[in-house]
Order: C-alpha cells, then sequence, then structure tokens
C-alpha cells in the first residue's frame, strides 16, 4: 500500500477520514499516548495508533508528517531515538521496512 499510488482516486470522505487520523496521531504524539518505534535498520513505526485503520502505512504517515513539519513528530523521533539507540533512515523507510505491530516484528513484503 503506497501513499503516493496515484492511481486509486478517493472520495472526499476517505480524504478527510485520513487527514482526521494524521491530526489524531501528531496530537497523540505530542501526548505521549502514541510513540515513535525505531527498528534495527532505522525503519519506523507508530505504537499505540493503528495505520491500517485508514488504509495508510507507518511509512507514509512518517512522510505526510514530515513534510507538515510536525512539532510532535519531531520530540517522538527525538525521544526513540535517544530511547534506541539508533537514528531514523530514510533509506530503510524509502525500502520499505515496516511493521504491522507497532514494532514488534519487522519485514518488507
Amino acid at each position: 500500500m503506497s501513499c503516493s499510488n496515484m492511481t486509486v482516486r478517493l472520495t472526499a470522505e476517505q480524504t478527510t477520514k485520513r487527514a482526521t487520523a494524521l491530526t489524531r496521531l501528531e496530537t497523540m504524539l505530542a501526548a505521549g499516548t502514541a510513540t515513535v518505534v525505531i527498528g534495527a535498520t532505522g525503519a519506523i513505526a507508530f505504537k499505540g495508533w493503528q495505520s491500517s485503520d485508514v488504509g495508510m502505512v507507518d511509512a507514509c504517515v512518517y512522510r505526510r508528517l514530515l513534510a507538515s513539519n510536525s512539532p510532535g513528530l519531531r520530540r517522538a523521533i527525538a525521544r526513540a531515538e535517544a530511547v534506541s539507540g539508533r537514528k531514523v533512515n530514510p533509506q530503510a523507510i524509502a525500502s520499505g521496512t515496516h511493521s504491522h505491530d507497532g514494532g514488534k516484528t519487522w519485514g518488507s513484503h
């Protein structure tokens, strides 16, 4: 599921649902109720929030929040990097490494 898939046209309702979900995640990151998890390769996942509810993978959500210069995302990443001792790796994210379970397991199917 790619966030840049231009062949799929979203309805106005789907677009609104995604925007609302992104805003909710940003609020959850700022409040600390959702956290960023960084995998061994530097890939990213969000724990405490289900991206599948809106049909977006964590990498897509990350890219969208990063593009909007989200302060909640920046703080959550800084916190996750300090705790895990690893940096977010854009190459790992671009290669498709992801997690479906909040960072417990990783893959790139």
